[in-house]
């Protein structure tokens, strides 16, 4: 929730000394990072150093589900064990054929990951230029502080209903109290227009001298 990143290289090292597994949860970096959109492990170039990697078929390729991708042998022991897989309904056709067809748009346009990148950095600028309570972070992901968890709501609430704008607000339990904030997720598609309106939103709706928690 503060849009950081792990040192996966660095867990990687660990793990072959004493022998662990490693499992990495790749959900919001599939289709975004890395040359194909592999995620933040295929962008360090440790990819292959992973034994389980969690992704999803929604968020970066817009459809709907998830995986798990690893060793065939494991891959397979999780099928006659996992309880949770045994006892879930498979995908339809139509969603598994619509997905297929998103991984293969997603991993041949390497620009539009650019683009992706420099629309994140370029609200990060606007935001810290208007003096908006942002949260430092490396990646696409822009939270802002609110640090109440009913301002928090009612400011993501007054965003929909007057500007028309959605934004997630994130309270307790997900993240701690008084951490409480909104979070942005720019797109492609998002133009420097939407960004100046979006912080003339949040100037208009969030209190006048708002901190950032320590």
């Amino acid at each position: 929730m503060d849009a950081d990143i792990a040192d996966i290289a660095g867990i990687c090292d660990l793990a072959e000394r004493h022998g662990a597994m490693t499992y990495l949860d790749e959900v919001h970096a599939v289709g975004m990072y890395g040359p194909s959109g592999g995620g933040v492990a295929e962008r360090d170039g440790v990819l292959h150093r992973i034994d389980l990697i969690e992704g999803t078929l929604a968020k970066g390729f817009g459809c709907h589900g998830g995986y798990i991708a690893g060793d065939a042998e494991l891959i397979d022991w999780l099928r006659s064990t996992a309880s949770g897989f045994i006892f879930t309904t498979s995908l339809p056709p139509t969603t598994v054929g619509a997905a297929l067809a998103s991984v293969r748009h997603v991993r041949a346009n390497a620009e539009r990951r650019a683009t992706l990148f420099e629309r994140a950095e370029r609200l990060k600028q606007k935001l810290d230029a208007a003096g908006l309570p942002r949260i430092a972070s490396v990646s696409h992901i822009v939270p802002v502080h609110v640090g109440e968890a009913t301002l928090c709501r009612d400011v993501s609430r007054r965003l929909l209903d007057e500007f028309s704008i959605y934004a997630t607000p994130i309270n307790y339990p997900t993240v701690p109290v008084g951490h409480e904030r909104l979070r942005l997720t720019p797109t492609p598609l998002h133009t420097d227009a939407m960004m100046d309106a979006l912080v003339v939103a949040l100037r208009a709706v969030l209190p006048r001298g708002l901190a950032i928690a320590a």
